[in-house]
This record gives C-alpha cells, sequence and structure tokens, in this order.
C-alpha cells in the first residue's frame, strides 16, 4: 500500500492505536487518549478510511524504538491481520527509525496521525496557495522519514554530473531532489504572497471584515452560508474547509462588511502543519472582529475551544475582539448545557446554524458592532455639491437627513480611515454648532431618540 508511494490507498482497513502514559502529551489519562482517539476515527473517516480494531497499551514509559515494545507490536500485528485489517495508524507522531522499526516487526504498512492529517490536506485544498502550503509540509514531514517509507531507498546507484558519484544512494538523491523542490515551492508560494498582501491592503482600506475561526467541524462554514446567505461547501467531516473564504455579510453597508471562513484548528497538530498554513491562518489576524465558533454537542467542545484560543494565541490573535459562538444547539440532549454555557459566558451566542431566528439575531450582531466602531459625522452640504451628495450615498452609512433652504443636514457613520480618503471632510459640521441639534430634532430617521442621546 504504502511501500513506494505516499498516499494512503482508500481500500485500506485500518487498525488504530494509542497508549496512555503520564509522560506522554495529549494521552496522560484514558480520557484524553479516548477523545483523542475518536478524532483519529473521523479522521480516517474524511478519508473514507474504514477503521476496525482499536488498540490501548497503558505504559509507564516508552520504548524509543517502537513507542509500544516489540512482543505488543507483534499481538497487534497477528489481531489486526485476523480481522483483515491492511495499515496501523498510530495516534501521534512516529519517527523515521520508529517507522521502520514497527513495519519490520507487524509486516504492515504503517502510519501516523500527522500523515492522516496531511493527505486529508493534500485532497481538500482548492486554492493554488494552499496546495503549495500542503506540498511543503507534506516534503517538510516525508524528508526525515524517507527511509520508513520506500523500501527502494536503500539501494545503490551510480552517478553522472549532477546525480552525484558513484555510490551514491538513491535516499540521498531523494533527499536533494525534495529540498531543491521545497525551496522552489517557497520562493513561489512568496510570489503569491504578494499578491495577497496587496489585496489584503485593499481590503483593510475599503472594507471592515470578521474571521470566523474554531475547531475543525465545529460548523463555521454553515454558519457563513446562512449569515452571507450562500452556497459554500458544508460537510459533517474533520477538515472539509481548508482554503480561506471571502463574503459579503451585508452589501448595504458601507462599507461593505467582509465574513472570512478560515480552516479549522485541531489538538496536538505538529509545527510543521502550523508553518505550512500560516498564512492561511494569518487572515485571522487581517479581521476587525474574531467569531470563535465552537461545537456545543461535542462531549471535549472546552478541550476545543482552548485549542482555539491557544491557536489564536500563537498567532498574535490573542486581544483582538471576539464573539463566541457555541453551535449545533440542535444536537444537544441534554437541553441544560445550553443554559450553563451561557451562564459561564454571558456574551456568548448559543445557537444552530438551521435556525434562521439564531442566525437573524447574531447577523445583526456583527452588523452592528460594526455600525458600533464607526465614528459619526455631522454634514452640511449645499444643494448644488451633486458628487458630494453622492459620495455619501455611496460610502456613509446614513442616519439622519434633514433638508434646509439652503442645502442637506447628514449625520452619517463611517470608519475614519475612510472618511479622511473623502472630499466630504470640508463640509463636517462643528462640535458646538447650535444647528445640529435642531436638524436631529427635525430628522424623521426610525432611530431619532437613539440619535439625540448620542449627543
Amino acid at each position: 500500500m504504502l511501500n513506494n508511494e505516499f498516499h494512503i490507498s482508500k481500500q485500506a482497513k485500518a487498525s488504530i492505536i494509542s497508549l496512555v502514559c503520564s509522560k506522554f502529551p495529549e494521552h496522560r489519562t484514558e480520557v484524553e487518549t479516548q477523545r483523542s482517539l475518536n478524532e483519529l476515527r473521523e479522521l480516517l473517516r474524511t478519508l473514507n478510511i474504514e477503521v476496525g480494531y482499536q488498540f490501548i497499551q497503558n505504559r509507564k514509559d516508552i520504548d524509543s524504538a517502537t513507542i509500544l515494545g516489540s512482543g505488543k507490536l507483534k499481538e497487534i500485528a497477528e489481531k489486526s491481520k485476523e480481522e483483515g485489517a491492511t495499515l496501523l495508524v498510530f495516534d501521534f507522531e512516529l519517527t523515521a527509525s520508529q517507522i521502520r522499526n514497527i513495519r519490520s516487526l507487524t509486516d504492515l504498512p504503517v502510519v501516523d496521525r500527522v500523515h492522516i492529517i496531511l493527505e486529508i490536506f493534500s485532497e481538500h485544498a482548492r486554492t493554488r496557495e494552499a496546495k503549495i502550503q500542503i506540498e511543503i509540509a507534506r516534503m517538510q514531514y516525508v524528508l526525515p522519514r524517507l527511509a520508513g517509507f520506500w523500501s527502494h531507498l536503500g539501494r545503490q546507484r551510480g552517478g553522472i554530473g549532477v546525480r552525484g558519484g558513484e555510490g551514491e544512494k538513491q535516499i540521498e538523491l531523494d533527499r536533494r531532489i525534495i529540498r531543491q523542490r521545497i525551496e522552489f515551492l517557497k520562493k513561489e508560494l512568496k510570489l503569491l504572497a504578494k499578491s495577497r498582501e496587496q489585496q489584503k491592503k485593499k481590503r483593510q482600506n475599503q472594507t471592515m471584515t470578521a474571521a470566523l475561526v474554531g475547531y475543525t467541524n465545529a460548523g463555521k462554514s454553515s454558519i457563513m452560508n446562512r449569515l452571507c446567505r450562500i452556497n459554500i461547501k458544508e460537510e459533517d467531516k474533520l477538515f472539509a474547509t481548508l482554503d480561506t473564504t471571502f463574503r459579503t455579510l451585508n452589501p448595504d453597508t458601507k462599507p461593505p462588511m467582509i465574513l472570512i471562513d478560515t480552516v479549522g484548528f485541531i489538538s496536538n497538530l505538529p509545527n510543521t502543519l502550523i508553518d505550512g498554513f500560516k498564512t492561511t491562518l494569518e487572515s485571522a489576524l487581517e479581521a476587525d472582529l474574531l467569531i470563535v465558533v465552537c461545537d456545543i454537542s461535542d462531549p471535549n467542545y472546552k478541550k476545543q475551544l482552548q485549542v482555539t484560543h491557544d491557536v489564536l494565541e500563537e498567532l498574535g490573535a490573542g486581544d483582538k475582539m471576539k464573539i463566541s459562538v457555541f453551535n449545533k444547539k440542535d444536537l444537544l440532549n441534554d437541553p441544560i448545557k445550553a443554559k450553563i454555557v451561557k451562564r459561564i459566558h454571558p456574551d456568548s451566542f448559543v445557537v444552530s446554524s438551521f435556525n434562521q431566528e439564531d442566525m437573524k439575531k447574531l447577523r445583526k450582531h456583527i452588523i452592528d458592532y460594526f455600525l458600533e466602531q464607526q465614528d459619526h459625522y455631522d454634514l452640511f452640504i449645499p444643494y448644488d455639491e451633486g458628487a458630494a451628495h453622492g459620495t455619501v450615498a455611496s460610502h456613509c452609512n446614513v442616519m439622519a437627513t434633514v433638508n434646509h433652504e439652503k442645502g442637506i443636514f447628514y449625520r452619517v457613520r463611517i470608519p475614519d480611515f475612510i472618511f479622511e480618503q473623502t472630499p466630504l471632510t470640508k463640509y463636517v459640521m462643528k462640535p458646538n454648532d447650535p444647528r445640529i441639534h435642531h436638524f436631529l430634532e427635525m430628522s424623521d430617521s426610525e432611530d431619532n431618540e437613539a440619535i439625540l442621546s448620542d449627543q
């Protein structure tokens, strides 16, 4: 199955293997180990790989050569083969020598959790940038593990010219090729990053953005579909969405409000993958508001919420303004749980992405938040300044208008960084101008009372 290539056969039947050890991160207790194994099952389901038996061993120490020890591994291999398993999947990262040793003892193909995640990333990426990031991450993972993957790498081969001197091993040639490929892709990624940076600056000068962040399969794409009234891919699988997606939240406000859907987080994610997806995750750093989505129906939702906040801290986005959204309340068996979560997180939203009223309230809250962050300006524009009136209509959220014999009074909301780019600055009324209160009293705005109280 894996003798000569990195990809995993979809016809494979997997036995999943883990351990409980106080010295092993994420596997210190039976609860931690079982949670992680359940997640591994979901990862394999995303690849449509059948999962058979699972093995858990309690250990005081880790066997550096094989993790579990030769005796236990032979027992696992025997039981796996009896039930028709063709693949051993370990729920933690393995080194090259561990892969080689375990394969030798079990006579079965061996992969680890990181390999499974990389395979999912490889299948689900759609944009050129995401595909390059994944390929770099895969090659960085494979590079120190070449001997564990391909049996032909130990063969000697002679070389001519750039292939090296006589007796160079195939594995040494493959390592050089992979390093060269990584460098080439990194250069290409930099070019794409420059283009993305230009797009980012354009958005920052013209829009306000909110980013959906959270654990994988928390329902971010479903929420984005309902809030933006679109139809992007949504599946009940881990990492169904990998590419960052930008959509307009509300086309009627000025500037446009953009919602960003980001790649989901997951626990026990190695640095290779985090670094490989740094630019994708950095879209969260662009946002003016982070919408942290958590699956309230998952028994481990607290752990998932903590992982999300830890990753945001690592990205430097820990201090950004956040809204917590606990999704999938429709899947709760215990209705009291929603009330408890709401009491612990009083400013949060407990929702179902399929409940129209829930989505309506959340959407209004996000839009109102952005409007409240904008500065208000009182303008008086003569009737004959047609271009200025057009700028108000195209760039400002108009809260109140009053027609006067010499012109039109406007109270508008608009981000200061956008207002300063318009020619409207010369029409701003002084704060102590007595006409302002008079105009506001005459305004027929539905929010007139709120506007007057804002004085």
